[in-house]
């Protein structure tokens, strides 16, 4: 059945045309250049912008021909979990169309929040999310941060310090 596109919810980025938005750009390579001194920074610039989390398509099925030769006959698209040295897995996002083509010219991106990011993540059991893989600028996201973000909480920066605010609280 097809859906009429009328009928699809607005994801909350029209207009968006896939570039990194720039502020973000420039408060990753700050984070680049100092990244004890950056990270929260980087934090609460990246939770007012659109992440990009990429879905690939993944052989659900096969059937053989006459001749055994294999074809497709099923598949789904999925998010992609990475597993890192350590074991721990990581939800993929990026800041831009550029930074997911280099990570994978054929994987969709699929424009969210990073708060929705985070929440995809856990509920897929991962520990992080990384931001943009394949660079310029990686940026991981982790632990309490990964949790305080998926349950709608906002980094807030008061006296040059940074703290987790939870809004309507």
């Amino acid at each position: 059945m097809m859906r009429d596109v009328r009928d699809l919810p607005d994801p909350g980025f029209a207009g968006d045309d896939g570039s990194a938005d720039p502020g973000l750009a420039r408060a990753l390579a700050a984070y680049d250049a100092d990244p004890e001194a950056r990270h929260d920074a980087t934090l609460a610039r990246l939770q007012s912008t659109r992440l990009l989390v990429p879905v690939v398509a993944v052989l659900g099925e096969t059937e053989h021909d006459e001749q055994g030769l294999a074809h497709d006959k099923t598949s789904d698209m999925a998010t992609v979990l990475v597993q890192g040295h350590d074991g721990r897995t990581a939800l993929l996002a990026f800041t831009g169309v550029d930074p997911l083509r280099r990570w994978n010219p054929q994987a969709r991106p699929v424009p969210v929040p990073l708060s929705t990011a985070a929440q995809a993540a856990l509920q897929d059991g991962a520990a992080a999310l990384v931001v943009d893989l394949a660079g310029p600028v990686t940026f991981v996201v982790e632990a309490e941060d990964l949790r305080e973000l998926a349950e709608g909480s906002v980094l807030v920066e008061v006296n040059g310090r940074y703290g987790w605010a939870t809004p309507g609280r």
